[in-house]
């Protein structure tokens, strides 16, 4: 068969290092200290639901997914392709350039340069003192907003370039009919375009949360998941308790928990962009 070398090839390097993964969440698999891993069962999960770090790991994470995602990359990337859509083609080469850039760094590099940013004495403490206005050390006392606001500076330039591509496909006479017949900006952002690119919208929440849910460079560069756990999302929280505390197993069942949480996100998006009876 035609596809038989890509179905093994799949099997081999997706499916096999799944089922691997799927067979250490239910063992007690340890890093050190330990000759051989037992089959402990659900204990592994049933330990992460009683587990105090672990949910507020999860708490963090749906606040850094909907701070980051769903309201900040989301929104800011609809307005950056309006806004582009309407401006000279110099500026939108300039803004495309600007934004897209923050995009094409490492994240462990954007992570570093946010750390800069956000620092007692980076960047925007100098800005606010300049300013004569309060100084504070941002991510001590709002980590988990510092974190979040830079996924958005980040991230923002793959919803820009969806939406881009979306609003590119509405037909002029569309907006322009409206616009003759009086109706204003927000009622042709709320009766026209929004309900014809819906379907962008739908897909590009469910690729920007998913992607939001496994960030882990960002927030390591900048927090370690600090201070204390104040910023310690699912993938945080699973590195260290796999590698730093080197238990593998459980680990690994949060690993599971936190695909779960992914599946649950793209069943409810994937069920907003059916098409109305």
């Amino acid at each position: 068969m035609p596809i038989a070398p890509a179905t093994l090839l799949l099997l081999l390097f997706l499916a096999g290092p799944i089922g691997y993964c799927v067979y250490i969440a239910f063992t007690d698999m340890q890093l050190t200290g330990q000759t051989s891993a037992s089959f402990v069962g659900f204990d592994n999960f049933r330990r992460a639901f009683a587990d105090a770090g672990f949910r507020n790991a999860v708490v963090l994470t749906l606040v850094f997914t909907l701070i980051s995602s769903i309201l900040g990359q989301n929104t800011l990337g609809l307005a950056l392709a309006a806004l582009m859509r309407r401006g000279s083609k110099t500026v939108r080469s300039v803004t495309g350039a600007i934004v897209i850039s923050a995009w094409v760094l490492p994240e462990i590099v954007a992570g570093f340069l946010l750390y800069t940013f956000f620092s007692k004495e980076g960047t925007l403490n100098a800005l606010l003192d300049w300013l004569h206005l309060p100084v504070q050390n941002w991510l001590y006392t709002l980590p988990i907003l510092a974190v979040s606001f830079a996924n958005v500076w980040r991230g923002t330039a793959f919803s820009m370039l969806v939406y881009s591509a979306a609003l590119s496909e509405i037909p002029k006479e569309v907006t322009e009919s409206a616009e003759v017949d009086g109706a204003g900006g927000w009622q042709r952002l709320w009766r026209i375009t929004l309900p014809m690119i819906r379907r962008s919208i739908g897909t590009n929440l469910m690729l920007n949360t998913l992607q939001t849910l496994s960030v882990f460079g960002l927030i390591w560069a900048m927090t370690r998941g600090g201070p204390g756990n104040r910023s310690q999302t699912l993938p945080v929280f699973m590195y260290d308790q796999a590698f730093n505390k080197s238990l593998i197993g459980y680990g690994t069942a949060v690993a599971l928990l936190l695909l779960l949480v992914g599946a649950l996100f793209s069943v409810v998006y994937l069920r907003l962009m059916r098409e109305e009876v």
